[in-house]
Formats: C-alpha cells, structure tokens, sequence
C-alpha cells in the first residue's frame, strides 16, 4: 500500500521519542511515502527503497561530477527536506527509537549517482551495530571504495550503482571491503 503525505499543519512532529521541527514550506506535500517496508540485517526493502539514479550523471560526465571534489555538496537536499521525510520513512519501515540513531540513506549514495531527493533512493539506515552488523558506516566505506573504482577507471558507473543498489553487503564481502558475518 502506498499512501500520499499530505500538508503538515502541526508545528512539531512526534514519533515515539522521535521530534523534529516541521518545516512551514511543507516539503513533503504531494509525495508519496511507501507503507509496510520491512528492513532485513541493514538493506533496504527492495519494493520501497529500489534505488534512483540521478540522470545528469552519466559515464560521460564523470570527471565533471561525481569524481570532482564537492560534487555531492551541490545537489544534496536541504535538512528541511530530509528531516520531516527521514521520520516518515522511519515509521514506513517500523523504526523506532531515536533518529540520531539512524541516516537518511541514498541506497545510490550520491557519490555513485544516485537520486538526491527521489524517495525510492532514501531509506533510514541504522547506525547502531545493535540493529544490524551492516551500518551506515559500513556501506559508506563500500561507497567509498565503488567511488574510487569508477574515478580511477576500473568500474563502470553502471556498475557500481548496479553493485549498491542489488545486495551491498555481498558484494561488499566480495569485494573484501567488509568482513563476512559469523553464524
């Protein structure tokens, strides 16, 4: 079931323990946030969080995007736009608890290309090692790593979003940038 967020008209928003400031321009009028997303050991739900790439970044226009120093700060959204979506989409994936305890995660991270703002590419992923063995801190070091692989010529953009978007965490332990878990 997918549902459609609506015009915030309350000042603050609460989520079991969770706040934040809304936003008096109403970002999230008129998209649609998805429901009943479930999150298995740190991916995303595949029918929630299927990845979005950003189309001004092709294999073409690398040098002159994701491989320039400061790309990323040029299109990644605003706070005004991730906070009040980050809680959304953490009560979509049944989250609760504290939202320092989790990012607001492009599944293809900007650095790969990814979508900035397209919802199918934001997920909350946790940070604590109590959730899941496969952080945010985890997959940013794999993102790191897929950046430099496209950059130094030895990956194709394609795909390293291709890499992110399936299954990061076997393709992590493949590539040996993550350890494999122990049963």
């Amino acid at each position: 079931m997918i549902i459609t967020i609506g015009v915030m008209t309350t000042p603050t928003l609460y989520f079991q323990g969770i706040t934040a400031t809304s936003n008096p321009h109403k970002p999230l009028s008129g998209l649609i946030i998805p429901t009943g997303c479930k999150s298995i050991d740190g991916l995303p739900d595949a029918k929630c969080t299927p990845g979005v790439i950003n189309n001004n970044v092709t294999q073409d226009n690398i040098k002159d995007t994701i491989c320039k120093p400061g790309f990323t700060k040029t299109i990644r959204p605003p706070t005004k736009y991730t906070t009040p979506l980050e809680i959304e989409l953490m009560k979509s994936y049944g989250f609760t608890g504290d939202r320092k305890d989790f990012e607001l995660d492009h599944l293809i991270s900007l650095q790969l290309g990814g979508h900035p703002k397209d919802v199918k590419n934001l997920w909350p992923e946790p940070y604590l090692e109590e959730m899941t063995e496969f952080t945010a801190h985890v997959k940013d070091t794999f993102e790191n790593y897929l950046k430099r692989q496209i950059c130094n010529g030895s990956m194709t953009l394609s795909e390293a979003q291709r890499q992110i978007a399936t299954d990061w965490k076997t393709n992590c332990i493949e590539a040996k940038k993550c350890k494999e878990s122990v049963p």
